[in-house]
C-alpha cells in the first residue's frame, strides 16, 4: 500500500508540473491528495485520523476553487491553457486556491495541525514534495497574478510564521511555521523573478529534508527529547545545529543564498521598504531556530540519561541524511552555478 501511494504521489506531481491544460493539472493535484491520505492516517492514532480529515477537507476545497477559477477563465476567454489566465476574477480565485494548498496566511490554519498528527516521514512529504505542484502552478501563472495581494500575503506569512513559532515546544509545529515563513519569501518575489521562487523552493526543500532525516534518525518529536538526543549520535547533532542555522539564512551557509538574492531583487525593483520589513520579520524565525540549535547541542538535561551509542543500520537513510546535510551547509560558494538551474 505504501508503494502504491508513493508511486501515485510521483505520478500526480509529474502530471501537474508537465501539463498545459487546467483539467490535467487539477487531476494531478487530486491524485496527490488521495495518495498522501493513507500515509497520514496509517498510524491509526486519533490525531492522525483528525489530521487526514482536515487535510482532505482543505485540499478538496482548494481543488474546487481551482477548477472553478479555470472554468471561469475558459468561460470568458475560451482558453484552457494554464499560461493564458486573463480574467481578473479567475486570477483572484486561483491565488486563493493555491494559497490554501500551500498554507499561506490567511489560509495556514490546517498546516501545523496536519503536520503535528503525522509521522516525521509523512511530514517531510507534506512540507516539500506536496508543495511542488502548487508552486509550479504559481510559477506558470505569475504574469497574471495580483502583485499587491501576493505581497500582502507574503509579508503576513513571514510575520505569522515567525510569531507563531516562538512559543511552540513540538518540533513538527515549529517546522510547520518555518515552512509558512519560507513560503512568504517565495511568494514575495514570484511576480518580479519567478525563477528565484523556484531556486528558493529547491534550497528550502533540501535543507528541510536534511532536518527531517536527522530528526527521524534521533527519533526527536519535541524540545525536551531533543536535549537528550545528542547522546545518541553526537556528531550528527553537531551538524544538525549548522543545518538549522542554514534554514535561518545565516551566511556563510547555503540558506543565506535565496534570502540574499530575494533582497537584492526587491531592491532592484525599488521595493526597499518591503525588503526591510521581511528581513526584520525573519529575525523572529532566527530566534526559534537558535532555540532549537541551543536545545540540540548546548543544553545539558538535569537528569542525565545513559544511552547506548546507536549502530547505524539503515544505510539508505544515513546516505540521504549525510548528502542533504552537506548540501544544505556548503553550497554558498557554488551560487553562480545554482543561479543557472531554472
Amino acid at each position: 500500500a505504501k508503494f502504491v501511494s508513493t508511486i501515485s504521489l510521483l505520478l500526480g506531481t509529474s502530471i501537474t508540473i508537465s501539463s498545459n491544460h487546467w483539467v490535467m493539472a487539477w487531476a494531478g493535484l487530486e491524485i496527490n491528495t488521495l495518495a498522501i491520505l493513507p500515509l497520514i492516517s496509517k498510524s491509526h492514532h486519533p490525531r492522525a485520523i483528525e489530521a487526514s480529515t482536515k487535510y482532505f477537507l482543505v485540499q478538496a476545497t482548494a481543488s474546487t476553487l481551482l477548477l472553478f477559477s479555470s472554468m471561469t477563465n475558459a468561460w470568458f476567454s475560451g482558453q484552457w491553457d494554464i499560461t493564458q489566465l486573463t480574467h481578473p476574477m479567475a486570477c483572484t480565485l486561483l491565488t486563493t486556491a493555491i494559497s490554501i494548498k500551500l498554507g499561506l496566511v490567511p489560509f495556514h490554519f490546517w498546516f501545523p495541525e496536519v503536520l503535528q498528527g503525522s509521522t516525521l516521514s509523512t511530514c517531510l512529504l507534506l512540507a516539500t514534495i506536496m508543495k511542488f505542484p502548487p508552486t509550479t502552478l504559481f510559477y506558470l501563472t505569475s504574469p497574471s497574478l495580483n502583485p499587491t495581494l501576493l505581497s500582502l500575503m507574503a509579508v503576513a506569512s513571514v510575520a505569522l510564521g515567525g510569531w507563531m513559532g516562538l512559543n511552540q515546544t513540538q518540533v513538527r509545529k515549529i517546522l510547520a511555521f518555518s515552512s509558512i515563513a519560507h513560503l512568504g519569501w517565495m511568494t514575495i518575489i514570484l511576480i518580479y523573478n519567478p525563477n528565484l521562487t523556484l531556486i528558493t523552493f529547491y534550497l528550502y526543500t533540501m535543507t528541510t529534508s536534511a532536518i527531517f532525516f536527522t530528526l527521524n534518525v534521533t527519533n526527536t518529536l519535541k524540545l525536551s527529547t531533543m536535549m537528550t538526543a545528542w547522546t545518541k549520535i553526537p556528531s550528527l547533532t553537531s551538524v544538525f545545529m549548522l543545518t538549522l542555522l542554514s534554514l535561518t539564512g545565516l551566511p556563510p551557509l547555503t540558506g543565506f543564498l535565496p534570502k540574499w538574492l530575494i533582497i537584492m531583487e526587491l531592491t532592484k525593483q525599488e521595493l526597499t521598504m518591503m525588503a526591510t520589513i521581511i528581513t526584520l520579520l525573519s529575525l523572529l524565525g532566527l530566534f526559534f531556530y537558535l532555540r532549537l540549535a541551543y536545545c540540540a547541542t548546548i543544553t545539558l538535561p538535569p537528569n542525565f540519561t545513559n544511552y547506548m551509542k546507536q549502530w547505524q543500520t539503515n544505510k539508505l537513510v544515513n546516505l540521504l541524511t549525510t548528502t542533504f546535510t552537506t548540501l544544505s551547509i556548503m553550497l554558498l560558494p557554488l551560487s553562480p552555478m545554482i543561479l543557472t538551474i531554472p
